[in-house]
């Protein structure tokens, strides 16, 4: 799906099917310099399962235009920017790492327009390694090499896809390696400069949903503990053996909780 947002292009993956106002909206957010394709699975499942599913590419991401918001709050305006711009009133958001600070600063802004939120591999304040903020801000294919390693489990450092002969650490390097200039040193800046999502929380009135990784080493089940308290009524789901990328480590595992949290919550 090819629109325009605030005068820019924007490519948003749709699972196959057209968008349609008869169903619930819901939309995948990526995180820092990646794209459409985290969420590739997810989208095509949910896309068939009774949902219109929308995933764009941030700004300066994949195939929309540049250039990438510099803060939260800014890559927030222009995710409700896309949501009008669809014509969707209310949705579904599903964040996962920087998406997920990005879904749940949007989620405070305009509460009244939320159906349900996903908050997968989340922190109370992302805050990044310096030596990754350096690395990534002149963009070393070093920064790469740390984001993989610090951001799958075990099993991914060996191959770890559930389609024989892929590895999913390879893949997450190229699709980093793919970004364009300066926006995945963008990306680490704004996620360890936000420290709003403990007030975000306070404004959080839909049903929500954590999705952890029990081997994350990036933001580790325990570093969103007072999002998790200060959102009455979330449920905590932790997926065990996988690190951050935990969606695309359990690809079925993590479609199932969500599936099911958002069959009984919308």
């Amino acid at each position: 799906m090819e629109l325009t947002v605030e005068g820019r292009a924007v490519f948003a993956h749709t699972g196959g099917q057209d968008y349609s106002a008869d169903k619930p909206a819901l939309v995948f957010v990526h995180g820092g310099g990646n794209d459409h394709t985290y969420w590739g699975l997810q989208t095509r499942f949910f896309a068939h399962h009774g949902f219109s599913v929308l995933v764009p590419d941030l700004p300066g991401h994949g195939g929309s235009e540049g250039p990438a918001p510099e803060s939260i709050e800014g890559y927030a305006d222009w995710l409700w920017a896309f949501v009008d711009a669809v014509g969707a009133d209310k949705v579904a958001l599903v964040g996962h790492s920087m998406g997920s600070l990005i879904a749940l600063a949007c989620a405070a802004a305009q509460p009244e327009r939320m159906l349900a939120l996903g908050l997968a591999g989340t922190s109370d304040h992302m805050q990044v390694h310096p030596d990754l903020l350096a690395l990534s801000a002149v963009d070393d294919p070093q920064a790469h090499e740390l984001i993989t390693d610090w951001g799958f489990g075990k099993a991914a450092h060996m191959g770890g896809h559930q389609a024989p002969g892929l590895w999913l650490r390879g893949g997450g390097r190229a699709l980093l390696a793919s970004g364009q200039p300066g926006v995945l040193g963008t990306d680490m800046a704004a996620c360890n400069a936000w420290e709003g999502a403990l007030d975000a929380a306070a404004h959080i009135t839909c049903p929500t949903l954590f999705l952890l990784a029990a081997a994350d080493r990036m933001t580790p089940p325990r570093a969103s503990k007072g999002l998790q308290a200060a959102i009455a009524g979330a449920e905590i789901k932790i997926l065990p053996g996988a690190g951050h990328m935990m969606t695309i480590e359990r690809p079925n595992e993590s479609i199932d909780i969500i599936y099911d949290f958002l069959s009984r919550t919308i």
